[in-house]
């Protein structure tokens, strides 16, 4: 029993992040809880998805700050950022905050900027570019999110569920095969979010759920991570979740969709990571094709590439960064000047 406590003990995010940081918006109640490393290189901005928090990126981390910097930040309703609405998770509003932590963390230029994010943090990445209000913005890196998926779906909320280990969701039909798009399965999100385990008697019970039956395969960023998506309840003298998901029901469908459409209008170099095959949509399918973006399949991995295997998330991150030349403050080559810039 100890050993199996002290297997799935918290580990502390200060060997993985260089600092922690809040950031205050001016004019607003908003702060935002920022992880920061590495001190050199582009900006690799990471936003992370629907009830997980900025600490879904600390391996990842660890491996790319020798390179380029690292921020990622706890979104709206997650992790240790406080606002005046934390149930408020509009895409707009997901979309205001990350531009506004920019602006505020950076000014106006910021250095050279590659947006990661997952699931629903890939769809607020899709619009932030998509809004071309980053001046300085030179890439967009979106991990496991399209408007259709296949057995695991889409969006974060799904994978909360008890899973086999086969990823098949428990609930009948859900396979894209008989079901049709993820869009038209955001009606069965209720259903999936009662059906996870919802109360913990330890920290320690939650991280082992998260590796045995949530949405996570690898303990040590369970450690990491898990801890910081959970808040103690005094009245049920248990832990459950910082962000109560299903009661922002009314924001699920902003989150996904036109999605496709969007993300292939975004004006910069494009990569979409995919945990498994057989996930694109038909504007998806045509964009790849045509050579608008580069599709990467990561094997062997659950929904979070970014923490399930961190070495190889964190290696398609820095051959994005080189093989497009991004330094500091822009793309590197005397007299290149690239659209995406502009």
């Amino acid at each position: 029993r100890s050993h199996s406590l002290h297997k799935y003990a918290p580990m502390d995010w200060s060997a993985y992040f260089d600092e922690e940081r809040p950031v205050a918006i001016p004019n607003t109640e908003d702060v935002f809880n920022v992880y920061m490393a590495g001190s050199e290189g582009p900006v690799v901005f990471c936003l992370h998805g629907g009830g997980y928090s900025g600490l879904s990126f600390a391996l990842a981390a660890n491996q790319i700050k020798g390179k380029a910097r690292v921020v990622a930040m706890d979104l709206r309703g997650h992790g240790k950022s406080s606002t005046s609405d934390d149930l408020d998770l509009s895409i707009e509003t997901l979309t205001n905050d990350v531009i506004a932590v920019i602006r505020t963390l950076y000014g106006d230029p910021p250095p050279a900027i590659i947006l990661v994010g997952h699931s629903m943090g890939g769809s607020v990445a899709v619009h932030v570019a998509a809004r071309r209000a980053i001046r300085n913005l030179h890439g967009l890196v979106v991990v496991d999110v399209v408007e259709v998926s296949n057995s695991l779906l889409m969006l974060d909320l799904t994978l909360w569920l008890h899973m086999k280990r086969s990823d098949s969701l428990l609930i009948p039909n859900f396979s894209i095969r008989t079901q049709g798009t993820a869009m038209a399965s955001l009606i069965h999100m209720q259903k999936i979010l009662l059906n996870r385990a919802q109360h913990f008697p330890s920290i320690e019970k939650a991280i082992e759920w998260s590796v045995k039956g949530g949405p996570l395969r690898n303990i040590d960023s369970a450690r990491i991570s898990i801890p910081s998506t959970l808040k103690y309840d005094e009245s049920k003298e248990c832990y459950t979740y910082r962000t109560p998901l299903e009661k922002t029901e009314k924001y699920w469908k902003g989150w996904y969709e036109g999605l496709s459409d969007k993300f292939l209008s975004c004006p910069v170099q494009k990569i979409l990571l995919l945990a498994g095959t057989d996930r694109l949509d038909r504007a998806l399918t045509i964009g790849q094709m045509q050579g608008k973006f580069q599709m990467i399949v990561v094997r062997h991995t659950g929904h979070a590439i970014q923490e399930d295997v961190p070495e190889e998330f964190a290696s398609h991150i820095l051959n994005f960064i080189s093989r497009n030349k991004i330094g500091p403050n822009g793309v590197e080559i005397p007299g290149l000047i690239k659209k995406w810039q502009q």
